[in-house]
């Protein structure tokens, strides 16, 4: 993220969901994860890398992005971004700049076929 630039005015095109991960009981002692929607945002979605390999009995693939927009201060790792019906969780997010302006997320998306 390092290498990631201020954006340009009205490069921020992408419209996403920003989800928050929670953690409910299941009512027989366990526990179930839940994506709560926070709210909607324009961003700028990038595909960075991706990769192939095996997993138990399937193949799976995971792509990684780079999800840049206005700062906010509630985003934290956990989290999920939703681009296009893509599931997009976020891994680590940074400053861009240094002066709360833009938030740079990195992120990863992973897709399992059998």
């Amino acid at each position: 993220m390092s290498g990631e630039k201020i954006p340009a005015i009205g490069t921020l095109t992408d419209r996403v969901q920003l989800k928050r991960r929670e953690t409910s009981s299941d009512g027989v002692g366990g526990h179930e994860r839940l994506y709560v929607p926070v709210t909607h945002l324009w961003a700028r979605v990038r595909s960075l890398s991706g990769r192939q390999g095996t997993n138990a009995d399937g193949r799976v693939v995971a792509i990684s992005h780079s999800v840049v927009l206005r700062f906010r201060n509630d985003v934290s790792p956990g989290d999920r971004i939703v681009y296009r019906g893509r599931n997009l969780d976020v891994v680590s997010m940074a400053d861009l700049n240094g002066r709360r302006a833009y938030l740079s997320c990195a992120c990863s998306e992973t897709s399992f076929t059998g």
